[in-house]
């Protein structure tokens, strides 16, 4: 299973796209998930007085859980309330929620990005169908 590991060793290309009308530069070093994780990992030891991270990481995973839980119902909302703006914010608290938890179980988003890597080309139906049935 893959696991975290620091940035220098995912990657070292950098590479140029266009979204739409706004050209963006993603480099694997510096893009925003990388930094993110970079800063959850640092904060996760600090004092939960001085950092949130660290916060929540004392009161343990099913805390992260919850949290994970609760964004994931305002990003909802805010969806159901055709709130761009606020679905925005909501999905950006979501990914740091997510992130949290996923370091918390030495993970990190390059898994995700693995497995959805792995189902790309595969009809979701067909995918969903691959899974064991519990």
């Amino acid at each position: 299973m893959p696991h975290w590991q620091p940035p220098e060793l995912r990657c070292a290309h950098r590479s140029a796209i266009d979204l739409g009308s706004a050209p963006y530069q993603t480099a694997c070093m510096t893009d925003s998930f990388t930094r993110l994780e970079q800063t959850i990992h640092a904060r996760r030891s600090a004092s939960p007085e001085e950092s949130y991270v660290a916060k929540l990481t004392a009161k343990g995973r099913g805390k992260m859980a919850q949290k994970l839980g609760e964004e994931a119902v305002e990003l909802v909302i805010a969806a159901m309330a055709d709130d761009k703006e606020e679905a925005v914010k909501e999905g950006a608290d979501l990914i740091f929620h997510l992130t949290i938890l996923l370091a918390d179980m030495g993970l990190s988003l390059d898994d995700i990005r693995a497995e959805l890597d792995r189902r790309e080309g595969v009809s979701g139906i067909t995918e969903k169908a691959s899974r064991p049935k519990n």
